[in-house]
């Protein structure tokens, strides 16, 4: 709620955690010049599914963070499972040693994996475990004779980190050509886009072309070359692209067939986020390895890891001093890991999954109500991750040119939304989108909470696009 009045000193406070932040912070992925300009938004609490700003005005989290803050602001029992742990061992590498925490949270995350998913690598964030997980595919197949086998097949526009090694892999043109040339053994094959499929748009449904050319991609490149396919259940970038019926299963075929690893990149769909403690749950595939991070502890502290097949671990377990040569100093923080297990119990308690499974149909009849708005094209998502696309021309799906979409998103949509109570992602990396992935506490009253603060934003910005 905004305060009834505020002090000077407290005015003082806000102005000057702006300044300091516009002079000293280096946001990520922040225009520098734009901060400078409009100045630095500060949030200084968050209470279940809200956050507040300095002048104590009140947003429903739309975004839970940036997709993490799965059991909402404000829990205690995490915060203090962190201090519990803290005061017990702070810290120690897990170098040949293990800990109460790590191991514990090993065993609870191999409980919940499908399959023969048993063993778990730690590292302190989602991009890591991607670099991790490519590592050990490379090592595994240089161990059983196959060490040509080192490229990874990932989709056109999918996000999986900005690390060198991990950007090779994310398929966005825009983050990679900075730094380009990257490293050579990442191939890309078409994504579950349906809405602007090619192969499917004359189809009285998808034709799973989208699984086959994996297919083609693997023998252009030689299968004796590909180490990995990683996939998310619902790619993010583009737009909450969820899989058509039998993808997965066709994908899973295509993998055996040519003894090629299938890794769900679980980043953001794990722990509750499509209603399932993992997204290849909820689409019935199984991986030979999850990279998790993000809901993992709520984000109440950084954690991330690759939960691994007992299949893959196999050659390291052979009794010739074999060692995964990968280690980073942070991966299985006892901290973090004390809080991931904090963060367990309370999806178990409270339900996480089945609030998401219950209110999905909410979820679905507020985004379907968007869908006859002006410069809405297609709404789409499962569970708590959806996406409303924008287009200029409904008819044609035509798009924005780049100083319309910057427009539009930016400078009309964006601070409407804001100002209005809700964050929430605008994201135009591929088509123009807004994103959301609320808390997986919320409830009907804040789904129709954004249905309704959308719908004020995205016609009133239709209305000030005619008139340009």
């Amino acid at each position: 709620m905004q305060p009834a009045s505020e002090s000077s000193a407290e005015r003082h406070e806000t102005a000057s955690l702006s300044a300091i932040g516009q002079r000293h912070l280096w946001g990520h992925f922040t225009n520098l010049t734009t901060i400078n300009r409009t100045g630095l938004p500060v949030i200084v609490r968050g209470e279940g599914a809200y956050i507040y700003d300095t002048a104590g005005k009140r947003y429903l989290d739309g975004l839970s963070g940036l997709f993490t803050v799965n059991v909402g602001h404000g829990r205690r029992e995490l915060a203090e499972a962190a201090g519990r742990q803290a005061g017990t061992l702070g810290y120690f590498p897990l170098w040949s040693f293990g800990h109460e925490p790590a191991i514990k949270l090993a065993e609870r995350l191999a409980d919940l994996a499908p399959g023969d998913l048993n063993r778990v690598f730690f590292t302190s964030g989602g991009g890591e475990a991607l670099e991790s997980a490519w590592k050990l595919a490379v090592q595994y197949f240089a161990k059983i004779g196959q060490p040509q086998k080192r490229k990874v097949v990932s989709r056109y526009f999918a996000y999986h980190g900005t690390t060198l090694g991990a950007l090779s892999i994310t398929g966005i043109p825009a983050l990679r050509e900075p730094f380009e040339p990257l490293l050579p053994w990442a191939v890309k094959t078409v994504n579950t886009n349906r809405y602007r499929c090619g192969a499917c748009a004359n189809a009285p449904e998808c034709t799973l072309d989208c699984a086959e050319d994996i297919e083609r991609q693997i023998i252009a490149h030689g299968p004796e070359t590909v180490a990995m396919v990683v996939l998310e259940p619902v790619q993010n970038t583009g737009g909450a692209l969820v899989p058509p019926p039998g993808y997965f299963k066709r994908v899973r075929e295509i993998c055996d067939k040519y003894g090629v690893l299938l890794v769900s990149d679980e980043v953001i769909c794990a722990f509750g986020r499509l209603g399932y403690w993992f997204g290849c749950q909820r689409f019935d595939y199984q991986p030979d390895m999850i990279i998790f991070a993000k809901g993992v502890t709520s984000g109440y502290s950084p954690l991330g890891g690759v939960i691994v097949s007992d299949r893959l671990a196999g050659p390291f377990l052979e009794d010739d001093g074999s060692v995964f040569m990968h280690g980073l100093t942070f991966g299985g923080h006892p901290v973090s890991c004390a809080v991931a297990l904090a963060n367990i119990e309370v999806m178990e308690r409270e339900d996480i999954c089945g609030n998401v499974l219950r209110n999905e149909p909410v979820f679905d009849e507020v985004m379907n109500s968007l869908r006859d708005l002006p410069l809405v094209g297609d709404v789409r998502g499962c569970g708590y991750f959806r996406v409303v696309e924008l287009v200029k021309d409904k008819k044609t799906k035509e798009s924005f040119s780049a100083d319309e979409c910057n427009w539009l998103l930016r400078d009309v949509l964006s601070p409407r939304i804001f100002q209005a109570g809700l964050c929430c992602r605008v994201d135009d990396r591929a088509d123009p989108v807004l994103v959301l992935a609320p808390t997986l506490i919320c409830g009907e009253a804040e789904l129709r909470f954004i249905g309704a603060t959308l719908t004020e934003a995205i016609t009133f910005a239709a209305s000030e696009f005619a008139k340009r």
